[in-house]
């Protein structure tokens, strides 16, 4: 009888530790995810706008300011657009045939200290390219 009272008594912190220790895997993983998501959630938006970006300069090759207002209008819901830089080349002359490249890259904030700490850091550029032609105006010969 005494052997069994004492037994449970070492069971029980047993599963006390093992409870702390997979609780603070799990809550590790879901911070890992939810920061995934987030990332995810940045690039999409910035892929989007982009793309707006790029629109704008297969129309308006050389106005490389409002490529970059076009991108930032774009992107303003999500994304703290201080950090955001815009890059456009064209390739050849700015006429139409030929391509435009706009990029942007954004630096994302980890939320979390763990993820941030295993990473070596808090920050990571997430970029976004888009390649269009152009199509106006038209090749002077």
């Amino acid at each position: 009888m005494v052997m069994t009272r004492i037994s449970r008594k070492k069971e029980t912190g047993q599963s006390l530790t093992e409870f702390a220790i997979g609780f603070s895997v799990l809550i590790l993983l879901i911070a890992g995810i939810v920061d995934l998501g987030r990332a995810f959630f940045t690039f999409m938006a910035l892929n989007d706008a982009v793309q707006e970006g790029a629109l704008y300069g297969s129309l308006h090759p050389t106005n490389e300011a409002g490529i970059e207002t076009r991108v930032q209008g774009v992107a303003a819901g999500p994304i703290d657009m201080s950090q955001v830089t815009v890059e456009s080349d064209t390739s050849g002359p700015a006429c139409a045939g030929h391509q435009i490249v706009i990029t942007a890259t954004y630096d994302f904030q980890i939320t979390m200290p763990f993820i941030g700490a295993i990473a070596g850091t808090q920050t990571f550029p997430i970029s976004a390219t888009v390649e269009d032609y152009i199509l106006s105006p038209p090749c002077s010969e």
